[in-house]
């Protein structure tokens, strides 16, 4: 031994330490190997560290260490340093901070700020550089091409803008290039970053991820067949756009994951895939792809996802059409199937039941019709994706027959939403079906008992044989009187209906499924006459009423346009039209339409809705304590406000992007946000849409439409102002303004917002360091039974959290359209966000 009697390796790793990094430790001259990571140790990051001349590895990784990185130039030795999963600040340090033979540098995961400097590239040793996970921003510098053992690069979660460094593609030891979630392209769409087609080039590339940025081009699928090494690529949420060339299949054998979702791809369903027999997760979700889902995909070799341990096929929100593809049990440890949102129309296929490990199923918002598959309630092993809880989501098709009891039965199931079919008949009561929370059949107008907090009607029972005669009476007697007495009526009605209305009546829309018609008296009654008790809102041309119907047994949201104001049948016709095709979780579900006559013989048109019993956000927003409805947000966490923030964005992504064509909303506002009994957000009123019925769209990225626009003083975006195009980023606008209001919790029109300063202006001059002065003090404040320690580290993480959010907010309003994120990247970011919330909590 070199040095005996010293210590030369302490190795403390996930014991549980508290306290702070003693620097003493800078005693111990002989230390080579110090591991204090994955403990509870705070406080600064002693400045002794940085003269132990004989230390190799470093590790302080997962921490709550605070304050600047020191400098470790004296270091001489160093060759990893881990310092990722902390909370230090400062700048990325220069190669004049660290020692010149360093191999490895983990520095993701904490607050830095600043750029990248080009000087850290000097370091030619350097094979592992991890920045993900910070605010640093800038360009990537090109120096980083003079880094010849570069191995692994990932700077994902930044603030990265500008072109694709160039420059990293002379890196020939490249194996991993991890740049998701930036701001990759100029300040113009003129700018936009393009992915190089010679990426190919780089023949030890394993991994790249460029996910959640705004790069075009396909050109370099051409030469990933060069990358023989290639195990992961995800290119999803940026604007690729056009068909997949057909040399796509020819990645390389070891390919594994393949991401390709949130972009503009078209044409059918890549054939390539068919040689990619390893691949095992797949996801092409959100585009515009077309044609069947071909029967060769239950041929691939396997389908197994190594992120997450998840096993998934994310084909959803696409143009596809016909059956679901038979063979799907030959993918034997398929988990994750997602292809709700597209055209496909027959029978559900029941070997998707019968995979043994099948845990999520996607079918919703399609046209499949036929009976749910008795095999659905011997699914055992159908549970969660998300901490173990079972998700079946067929809602918003054709779907008809019964409900299997047999669901009933399956234990780990905790989520099924068969709402919004023709299904019918009794309602099993066990299992699922006794938590009204977990089971979501609105919609079935057919449904009958069940377990009483359902509210359904009870299942008619079989008459009494005494009561035979007097029903043979009545088929021979009474109806036919009634049918001619009826026919008279009818005949009077249309011709009074003739002489009163000369112009031709608009036929009511569909919505794409058949629905049971409602009259002005059912609707009258449902609301007691249309009361002023029942009254829950009013809006610019319509109010809403509180029901209940009884061939839907239960409450229901009654919307009464007000035929007298100007620019109400419009309105009403608008509405019609945005929910025709439309359907998502998120947006707020539609039972049926009226358009009859009063009694008093005016033109009557109504919109019947779910009922949302949460009521709207600004309700919640702004009700007191001492309400009735008191303000819900000031009993729950961040964690809700975030999902809620979540949600609305997962509408408006979808209305911008659903395979039907671009919806602008243009009045968004929490008025027009309900919460349901989960306090699930459902975005609604319609009735100042613009549509772009098509599923190309500019360079930009944008989609617009030449019309005057109507708004909500504080939402409307300032280009509307100035007399400009309405356009998806007009939303994108709106939405930022409301998150601002959903955690700070004050109007954009309160009486502090005058002479040129609003909510967002106010945000940014207070970001990033004062944000816990301007913040709603309710997601800050103590909170009982919990200890100091656990509180201050709770409210570190909330503040994180609430950091990344409102930095969203920022990008999100944005003086100029064209610095605005589109939807898409703005509901990658907050999942993102909220993930990384949840999991840290």
């Amino acid at each position: 031994m070199k040095a005996p009697h010293r210590v030369i390796s302490l190795n403390l790793g996930d014991q549980g330490l508290v306290g702070t990094v003693s620097p003493s430790l800078g005693n111990l001259t002989f230390l080579r190997y110090l591991f204090l990571q994955e403990n509870l140790l705070a406080g600064q990051i002693p400045l002794s560290l940085g003269h132990l001349h004989h230390l190799k590895y470093l590790y302080l990784s997962n921490n709550t260490l605070q304050g600047e990185i020191p400098d470790f130039a004296n270091c001489s030795n160093l060759k990893m340093l881990g310092l990722g999963g902390n909370h230090l600040v400062g700048q990325v340090p220069t190669d004049a901070n660290l020692p010149p033979s360093l191999y490895g540098l983990d520095i993701s995961n904490n607050n830095l700020t600043g750029t990248i400097p080009s000087s850290l590239f000097n370091i030619t040793t350097l094979a592992e550089l991890f920045i993900q996970h910070n605010q640093i921003n800038g360009e990537i510098p090109r120096e980083i091409g003079k880094s010849r053992f570069l191995q692994e690069f990932s700077a994902s979660g930044n603030k990265l803008s500008g072109r694709f460094q160039q420059t990293i593609l002379n890196i020939s030891s490249l194996a991993i290039i991890d740049l998701g979630t930036n701001y990759l392209h100029g300040e113009l769409p003129s700018n936009l970053g393009v992915v190089p087609s010679s990426i190919g080039k780089l023949k030890e590339l394993s991994w790249v991820n460029l996910e959640i940025n705004q790069l075009q081009g396909l050109e370099f699928m051409n030469n990933l067949k060069n990358g023989t090494n290639l195990q992961k690529l995800s290119v999803a949420s940026n604007q690729l756009e056009g068909e997949i060339p057909n040399s796509f299949g020819n990645f390389s054998v070891k390919l594994q994951v393949l991401y390709l979702g949130s972009n503009r791809l078209s044409g059918r369903f890549p054939p390539g895939i068919a040689n990619l027999h390893y691949l095992s997760g797949l996801a092409l979700e959100s585009n515009c792809f077309t044609g069947p889902i071909p029967d060769w995909l239950g041929n691939l070799k396997t389908l197994q996802s190594q992120i997450s341990l998840l096993e998934e096929a994310l084909l959803d929100s696409n143009h596809f059409y016909a059956h679901i593809p038979r063979g799907l049990e030959s993918l034997k440890v398929l988990q994750v199937l997602n292809i709700s949102n597209n055209n496909l129309h027959g029978n559900i296929p029941r070997e998707i039941f019968s995979i043994p490990t099948t845990r999520v199923v996607e079918l919703s918002s399609n046209r499949l019709d036929g009976p749910l598959p008795i095999e659905m309630g011997n699914a055992k092993q159908l549970q969660s994706l998300h901490k173990k809880l079972g998700s079946a989501q067929l809602s918003h098709n054709l779907l008809s027959g019964s409900i299997p009891k047999s669901i009933g039965g399956l234990q780990d199931l905790q989520q099924l939403d068969l709402s919004f079919n023709n299904l019918e008949g009794e309602v099993p009561e066990i299992g699922i079906f006794s938590n009204i929370t977990a089971v979501r059949i609105a919609g079935n107008t057919g449904l009958c008992g069940g377990a009483a907090m359902l509210q359904l009607p009870p299942c008619s029972s079989r008459r009494p044989s005494s009561t035979k005669h007097m029903v043979s009476v009545v088929l021979k007697v009474v109806i036919p009187f009634a049918c001619i007495v009826s026919l008279a009526m009818g005949i009077s009605a249309l011709l009074f209906w003739r002489k009163r209305n000369e112009r031709k009546s608009m036929s009511l829309t569909s919505f794409g499924r058949k629905f049971s018609k409602v009259s002005f008296n059912d609707l009258a009654s449902a609301t007691d006459g249309f009361s002023t008790y029942n009254l829950i809102g009013r809006g610019r041309y319509s109010s809403v009423y509180k029901g209940r119907l009884l061939q839907y047994g239960n409450v229901v949201a009654v919307k009464v346009f007000s035929l007298q104001t100007r620019g109400s049948q419009k309105s009403f016709i608008t509405e019609c039209h945005a929910l025709r095709n439309v359907r998502h979780r998120n947006l707020v579900p539609i039972l049926t339409a009226c358009s009859s006559i009063d009694s008093k013989g005016d033109v009557f048109k109504a919109l019947v809705y779910e009922f949302m019993s949460q009521g709207d956000l600004h309700m919640i927003l702004y009700s007191t304590q001492n309400d009735e409805n008191n303000s819900a947000l000031i009993q729950i966490a961040l964690a809700q406000r975030l999902s809620i923030v979540v949600d609305v964005a997962a509408a408006l992504e979808y209305l911008h992007h659903n395979n039907q064509g671009t919806i602008v909303h243009c009045d968004l506002k929490p008025g027009n946000i309900l919460l349901d009994d989960n306090m699930i957000a459902h975005v609604g009123d319609f009735g100042l849409a613009r549509f772009k019925v098509d599923c190309t769209v500019s360079s930009s990225g944008d989609s617009t439409i030449s019309s005057a626009i109507n708004g909500t003083i504080g939402y409307v975006a300032p280009e509307y102002a100035a007399g400009g195009e309405v356009s998806t980023y007009g939303d994108v606008y709106s939405c930022g303004i409301v998150l601002f209001e959903i955690f700070l919790r004050k109007r954009p029109t309160d009486d502090m917002f005058k002479d040129g300063l609003n909510i967002a202006t106010f945000v940014e001059m207070n970001f990033p360091d004062r944000i816990s002065q301007v913040v709603d003090p309710e997601l800050l404040e103590n909170q009982n039974g919990i200890s100091h320690e656990t509180l201050v580290d709770m409210k570190e993480k909330d503040l994180e959290c609430l950091h990344s959010v409102l930095n969203i907010g920022l990008c999100c309003t944005k003086p100029s359209p064209y610095e605005r994120m589109d939807m898409r990247e703005v509901a990658a970011r907050l999942r993102k966000i909220k993930a990384a919330h949840l999991s840290s909590n």
